[in-house]
């Protein structure tokens, strides 16, 4: 949902952003999985189709190619710090790249819905794009 939900953000931000790429993998993801159908349902609501999503693991080439490495949990940020330890400079989780240590944050990690009923998928992106909006906000800031 993050990926969909900030390639959205960018688009609606216009030509200003227009030369940011986003992508979306999996430390543990089983290639070409489609996206759960709560997902799907909650991205709908949102105006955004992602029913031709597919899951894919990431990879050395995504990594080195990347300026920014967001992850959803401590845990995923420490498995890749772990296996490259090199690339610590651009990897965090979502929620600590977006706040400032003087927001209050509850937990640095964003759970993950799945097999959950489709409201905790809601509360999911909502707290994916709150977060992204001040990724956004941070990206124009750097940009300018």
């Amino acid at each position: 949902m993050a990926e969909a939900i900030f390639r959205d953000m960018i688009k609606k931000a216009g030509k200003e952003l227009e030369g940011i790429k986003v992508e979306s993998a999996g430390i543990y993801a089983m290639p070409n999985q489609p996206a759960s159908r709560q997902a799907v349902e909650v991205m709908k609501s949102e105006g955004i189709d992602l029913t031709n999503h597919r899951s894919r693991p990431i990879n050395r080439e995504m990594i080195d190619n990347a300026d920014l490495i967001l992850t959803m949990t401590t845990g995923h940020k420490n498995t890749l710090l772990k296996m490259l330890p090199d690339i610590e400079e651009k990897v965090y989780t979502l929620k600590e790249f977006a706040f400032t240590e003087q927001e209050t944050l509850q937990l640095l990690d964003i759970s993950d819905p799945y097999g959950l009923p489709v409201e905790e998928y809601r509360k999911t992106a909502e707290e994916i794009k709150k977060a992204l909006k001040k990724v956004l906000g941070k990206i124009k800031e750097m940009e300018s």
